[in-house]
């Protein structure tokens, strides 16, 4: 029986999870394996099933909380909720205005990830090898795929939510970045920044549908193929460090409704400018990563 005090704790961590998924380029998926909540996480969200609704339209309420580890999945949602809420608002003016110390932590960040998800890699071998391979090939790939043209319908609006929710549990897969790729990163950003409910509501709808599906076949790799899930999940990072490479060229530029001038397609470049800044904040988002997975080895 967790304690109060953990419970906070597993929102902040939520929190940590909504902030990466705000940016595109970082997975919430990525913090939730730094801070020791991923497996808890993608069993839980699968536990969401057919059983567990029987019993909540049975009346059971109690039972089906318990089913569904209710307590645990309110407060990740609880925090993911507060930071998109909160922060989608300063991320985006972060990445517009200071988009080189903004990429140069999240570079950081990721890259320690990476050495720390490999790390719970029990034996490499040509298995582990390959899955890690293909995994960064694949992240590399997404990365520099050009955005697509994509319909405003709320039935595109649903399936965009379902497709990017399985990113937004994918370590190095960022679910931002997917919906970049499907042309609708920033029509969801401003809904959520105005408050357009029916937009969110499809949103939302889409996303919860993909979660539910997605978690059971990623808790049936990690049960059945750890090693190899663990070693792809850690390829995928590996490629997407290309995405969030801090120093960039804007090729294409995106007017979002409030005529504000937004960067939609940017290919990288050599260092250029905020050198020892970016490097300070490499190092920054390098160090965090083991500081909080300290923390959630000691908690454990």
């Amino acid at each position: 029986m967790r304690t109060l005090k953990q419970y906070t704790l597993i929102v902040l961590k939520g929190m940590g999870m909504g902030a990466a998924d705000v940016v595109p380029g970082v997975s919430g998926g990525t913090i939730a394996f730094i801070v020791g909540i991923y497996e808890e996480l993608i069993f839980s969200i699968k536990s969401i099933n057919l059983n567990a609704l029987r019993l909540f339209f049975s009346g059971k309420g109690k039972d089906f909380w318990k089913a569904i580890n209710g307590n645990f999945l309110l407060s990740v949602v609880l925090g993911i909720s507060i930071s998109v809420f909160s922060l989608a608002r300063l991320i985006t003016y972060l990445l517009i205005n200071h988009p080189i110390l903004v990429w140069s932590f999240f570079f950081g960040l990721v890259m320690a990830s990476t050495l720390v998800v490999a790390k719970d890699v029990k034996k490499w071998d040509w298995k582990s090898i390959t899955s890690f391979i293909l995994g960064a090939a694949l992240a590399f790939y997404i990365t520099i795929a050009a955005p697509a043209e994509t319909p405003t319908a709320y039935w595109f609006i649903f399936l965009s939510g379902a497709i990017a929710v399985c990113a937004m549990i994918l370590p190095g897969i960022s679910g931002s970045f997917i919906l970049v790729l499907l042309g609708k990163y920033f029509y969801i950003m401003d809904a959520i920044k105005s408050f357009k409910l029916l937009i969110i509501g499809v949103f939302i709808s889409g996303a919860a549908i993909g979660i539910t599906t997605f978690s059971r076949i990623l808790s049936y790799a990690l049960s059945r193929f750890h090693n190899c899930t663990i070693a792809l999940l850690a390829g995928f990072m590996l490629g997407s460090l290309n995405k969030v490479w801090p120093w960039k060229q804007v090729i294409e530029t995106y007017t979002d409704s409030h005529g504000i001038i937004k960067p939609l397609i940017e290919k990288n470049i050599s260092p250029n400018e905020l050198v020892l800044p970016a490097i300070g904040f490499i190092v920054f988002g390098f160090v965090l990563v083991y500081a909080l997975e300290y923390v959630s080895h000691k908690e454990k």
